[in-house]
């Protein structure tokens, strides 16, 4: 590694640093902002319930969710120590489990249904971007790029309902919702991985449908950038198999731009899909975060908003320092 690509990656690590230290600060500060609070929603239903409300009453319910009352300084201290300690206290939605352990039941689902989708996604639409692009004008790019822009055309939301009412309530062929048959617990066993992967059909080809557009038409329009080059024109003269220049000429170079996005999309893939989630009551941090909003779970948010942030911020970083080896000019 020479000394100007060394600079490069020391100014992406200075930069990630000030850049995480300004997100954590944010993530501490804005669920602070937001109006009302966990003890106005839980009295709330106490009240909806017949129960009357006292002074005694209001705070029982706010040591029981554990409302801080120290000064905003304070808090800001003890919120950097919990993190370094990966302590984020006990959830208001959930109180029998704490923050860390209500993540970490959640993400394996999140990871399975919208990782393996999204590289799923990245991989069929730049190969098709790189199809499309290398025929185009063609009979073969125009069935390519109308195909991306009807389903592109869809919301995410609307498509898993719709997938939901055609597929699971008028055939009956999947689950209405859920992440696996009610009554069995989550291990290895083959019965529950069946059950999980028959429950996240549906929302898995919602998912690849509605993301599957983008790649495409980001691949296809790097290739036709990229086949006015002259190191492409170069190559086709020199008399190179059709395939080869297409793919170790023209794709391997327009691959940089969606090398960046699908880092960017790996480090959304933590936050996972709040509304296809929502759609189908399943058991991820996508559905999560809405239960915490909805709650005003101020611990859940803020360790859900961390642990989102971190993972976008490690992706970038990572992408960055793939660069110095994708792209020879970083290095010069």
């Amino acid at each position: 590694m020479g000394l100007r690509a060394m600079r490069y990656v020391a100014r992406k690590v200075v930069l990630f640093l000030i850049t995480l230290w300004a997100a954590i600060t944010l993530n501490f500060i804005l669920p602070r902002l937001m109006p009302g609070s966990p003890v106005d929603a839980a009295l709330a239903k106490l009240a909806s319930s017949g129960q009357p409300i006292t002074n005694a009453e209001r705070r029982a319910v706010e040591i029981q969710l554990g409302v801080p009352h120290t000064s905003v300084i304070t808090q800001y201290w003890d919120y950097w120590t919990s993190i370094v300690h990966l302590n984020f206290g006990t959830s208001y939605s959930f109180p029998s489990e704490t923050v860390a352990q209500t993540i970490g039941k959640a993400a394996p689902w999140t990871l399975a249904l919208v990782g393996v989708t999204t590289i799923f996604a990245f991989i069929i639409g730049t190969l098709l971007g790189v199809y499309a692009g290398w025929r185009r004008g063609k009979a073969a790019d125009t069935s390519v790029t109308l195909g991306a822009t009807f389903f592109a055309a869809f919301p995410p939301f609307w498509l898993g309902l719709l997938l939901l009412y055609v597929f699971a309530f008028t055939y009956g062929w999947f689950p209405i919702k859920g992440g696996y048959n009610p009554g069995e617990t989550p291990n290895l066993s083959l019965s529950f991985l069946t059950s999980a992967v028959y429950h996240s059909v549906i929302p898995a080809l919602t998912l690849a449908i509605t993301s599957l557009s983008g790649w495409v038409f980001g691949m296809r329009n790097n290739m036709i950038n990229t086949l006015g080059e002259d190191y492409v024109t170069f190559a086709e003269a020199n008399g190179l198999r059709t395939r080869t220049v297409a793919l170790l000429y023209a794709a391997r170079n327009a691959l940089l731009p969606n090398v960046t996005a699908f880092g960017l999309s790996l480090g959304a893939v933590v936050g996972g899909s709040v509304l296809v989630e929502g759609v189908f009551s399943y058991p991820g941090l996508g559905n999560l975060l809405y239960i915490a909003v909805v709650n005003h779970d101020f611990p859940l948010m803020q360790a859900l908003f961390l642990v989102i942030t971190v993972a976008m911020l490690v992706a970038i970083f990572i992408v960055d320092l793939l660069y110095v080896r994708l792209d020879p000019r970083v290095r010069q």
